[in-house]
């Protein structure tokens, strides 16, 4: 291990979670009735369900990155947008939250454990988790945002709401 990596592993692994900067990713979602999670108030541009679906989307697709894999990176934004604007049902909204806590326990694994400076083409794998930690950032925002539309903020745990 090199000096610093202690450092680096903790803040990749923090700005994956969002702890410290904003709502944790997975209270984002926690404790939604999955009938309202397909609702777009006041012209929100995507629902809850979409938002989820992106963000689990491109962790997965950096999940295989960081194995070494060359997922294909759709030929159009729409292609990285998977499913509809609702879940049929609660077992699929479920399905879509347990697939985000597994992409995201698995960004978290490798970014403790790979070497974070490794180039796999342009960029290191430090690079692309801070890519997707921002990219998933940026749309937990969103997705809070319909959240407080739907008057179904804060999450039962609590959120960033001082």
């Amino acid at each position: 291990m090199k000096p610093g990596d202690d450092v680096l592993k903790k803040v990749i692994g923090g700005a994956l979670s969002g702890k410290g900067a904003h709502v944790e990713v997975r209270k984002a979602v926690e404790g939604l009735d999955w009938r309202i999670t397909g609702e777009r108030p006041g012209g929100a541009p995507h629902s809850i369900f979409q938002l989820l679906n992106h963000i689990v989307f491109w962790h997965e697709w950096a999940v295989k990155w960081l194995d070494g894999e060359k997922p294909a990176i759709p030929k159009h934004a729409s292609g990285s947008w998977p499913g509809g604007e609702r879940p049929a049902g609660s077992e699929e909204w479920e399905q879509a939250v347990h697939r985000l806590d597994m992409a995201l326990d698995a960004l978290i694994d490798r970014g403790g454990k790979v070497d974070l400076l490794e180039k796999r083409g342009g960029k290191s794998r430090m690079e692309m988790l801070q890519t997707i930690a921002s990219h998933s950032s940026y749309h937990i925002g969103q997705l809070v945002s319909v959240r407080q539309m739907l008057g179904a903020w804060p999450p039962p745990s609590g959120g960033v709401t001082w």
